[in-house]
């Protein structure tokens, strides 16, 4: 965790986030990422993220089972998706949402959003062509060599 937090720090130091997150499997760290949003112009550049998609490079794997993963801070919810995703073992973490929200990072907001019902988000959503859109998963159900994750 002192590694997660000091790569945080050293995150600001350099123009990003201060976010920083560890895969570790079998004490070994796999993984590693910071915040790097505003240093790549890429929203999804969360430290859980870079640091799932870091371990998942090293492992040749698009599963992390058998991983622990160290986070300076609570993930938010895309984080926590793809850390669900990843099919990691534990979640450990230092700061938490409220710390992030004390920050300024406004995490609270997605969690208010994604309990909500579609039609009261403040995002709008549209379904649109429900009669077609079982064609793509009758495909994927179909397909004798999928990889199933």
């Amino acid at each position: 965790m002192r590694e997660a937090l000091a790569l945080a720090g050293a995150s600001v130091r350099e123009g990003g986030g201060p976010f920083a997150a560890l895969v570790v499997r079998d004490g070994e760290v796999i993984g590693r990422g910071t915040n790097r949003v505003t240093a790549t112009n890429d929203p999804t550049a969360h430290a859980e993220v870079q640091a799932v998609r870091a371990a998942c490079a090293a492992l040749g794997t698009f599963g992390l089972e058998g991983c622990e993963v160290y986070c300076s801070c609570e993930p938010c919810p895309m984080c926590l998706g793809a850390l669900y995703w990843a099919r990691v073992d534990r979640v450990y973490f230092a700061g938490t949402r409220a710390d992030a929200a004390a920050a300024g990072f406004d995490d609270e907001r997605l969690y208010r959003e994604l309990a909500a019902p579609l039609a009261e988000r403040s995002l709008p959503m549209t379904r649109l062509l429900p009669e077609e859109a079982a064609a793509p998963f009758g495909a994927w159900a179909a397909e004798p060599d999928r990889r199933p994750y």
